[in-house]
């Protein structure tokens, strides 16, 4: 049912150009584990104060406020950088298995951090408790499972 419309997303000029380039899909997928650093940098430094694990002199919500930025830098290159990747190789994304876990996952990650966590962890009052280890424990298992999904596309 997608296929036809993935098989065009492969036939776009971006797509065959990262495809038929030496260097741009190296060059772009590179760019995109940056991306990946700083967005799971970001968001295991807030996860792991939640959990009460480092930075426990700082309040969670400083230390929220102070990833949000790199948070927003991450995802913002993970998107610039990951489109011309799927596009190069669209039809391959379809029928891999890593990419739709991915897909499906990412928006569930994005929701609860930006939703739930994101206002959560702006409390002021907010100390390491059980509600907080939960959030915690939730976030990591998301966006391990969007990143393990993500690498894992480039080898199956």
């Amino acid at each position: 049912m997608l296929l036809p419309l993935f098989e065009w997303f492969e036939a776009t000029a971006l797509g065959t150009a990262v495809r038929q380039s030496l260097w741009a899909f190296p060059v772009i997928e590179a760019v995109h584990l940056l991306g990946l650093c700083l967005l799971g940098g970001s968001v295991l430094i807030v996860d792991l104060r939640l959990l009460g694990v480092g930075l426990r002199r700082s309040a969670i919500a400083e230390i929220a406020a102070r990833a949000r930025p790199w948070l927003m830098g991450g995802i913002a290159i993970m998107l610039l950088t990951g489109v011309p990747l799927f596009l190069s190789e669209a039809i391959k994304c379809y029928y891999n298995t890593s990419f739709w876990v991915k897909m499906s996952t990412l928006p569930f990650a994005l929701g609860f951090t930006f939703g739930v966590k994101g206002r959560i962890a702006a409390d002021r009052t907010l100390e390491t408790s059980a509600r907080s280890r939960v959030l915690g424990v939730l976030s990591i298992v998301l966006w391990f499972t969007v990143a393990a999904a993500g690498r894992w596309i480039g080898f199956s």
